[in-house]
């Protein structure tokens, strides 16, 4: 029996590390802003008055979808699931800044931003609700908090279990990680297809690339850490149980 223990045991607290590691992974990625990344290929020649008037744009409360998105493209713009920034010569003389001395600028998607419908024309309201890129958006700003509530609820059963002395509830956790693991994929599926759907309506530039950044990745990391520990929960909770009808059978025989 002691062999056998201690495989459940191992197995537990590998699952337990790997959703410790992919729930630090998921907050890290919904906390940072780089989802989405810019790159401006052409210097910061844009320091003119037009380059002044879309960064002002950019931060007041009336930019939409394509004011912003501009804005993002042409001043090496990161995005996130919150925050959008850009970068920005730090002086307040906007003529002749040197190169290096340029700063990061962020402005948060407020509550009702993040639920606001997207249009067919970004920026225009008369063109009516895109409503693919609508639910894409809700859904990638809601699901990475499923996914984290999941893993915690699972881990709340995982203590209980503990402290029981039982594995049955082991099974409610990795189901619950299983889900979680889904909502995560599904995350980046809506991500990856908002994305894609916005650049189909707003082509980059020339002279910009645009590429996922780490956020993203942390993430499409945390997906499968979830799903192994899911299986890894479960996997321990039905061996364990069939150890132990055995051992029942084999002291009544």
């Amino acid at each position: 029996g002691a062999m056998m223990d201690n495989r459940f045991a191992t197995a537990l607290v590998i699952a337990c590390v790997l959703s410790l590691i992919s729930t630090i992974y998921m907050a890290a990625s919904i906390g940072t802003d780089f989802w989405y990344e810019y790159h401006t290929l052409s210097p910061a020649e844009n320091v003119s008055e037009a380059g002044r008037s879309i960064w002002e744009e950019f931060f007041s409360k009336e930019a939409d979808e394509k004011t912003y998105t501009d804005a993002l493209f042409r001043c090496n713009g990161t995005v996130g699931l919150w925050r959008r920034c850009i970068t920005v010569p730090k002086n307040s003389h906007w003529y002749s800044p040197p190169e290096n001395d340029m700063t990061t600028n962020c402005i948060s998607f407020s509550l009702s931003d993040q639920f606001m419908e997207k249009y067919i024309e970004p920026g225009n309201h008369n063109s009516g609700t895109d409503l693919n890129r609508t639910y894409l958006w809700r859904l990638q700003f809601l699901l990475p908090f499923v996914s984290i509530g999941l893993m915690c609820f699972g881990a709340l059963i995982g203590l209980c279990a503990c402290a029981c002395r039982s594995l049955y509830p082991a099974i409610a956790t990795g189901v619950l990680h299983f889900l979680a693991g889904l909502c995560t994929l599904g995350l980046v599926g809506c991500y990856v297809a908002g994305i894609e759907l916005l650049h189909k309506k707003l082509p980059l530039p020339d002279d910009v690339r645009g590429e996922f950044g780490w956020s993203f990745c942390l993430a499409c990391v945390s997906a499968p850490l979830q799903f192994m520990a899911a299986a890894l929960f479960i996997w321990a909770a039905r061996t364990n149980r069939k150890e132990f009808t055995l051992l029942k059978a084999y002291r009544v025989a």
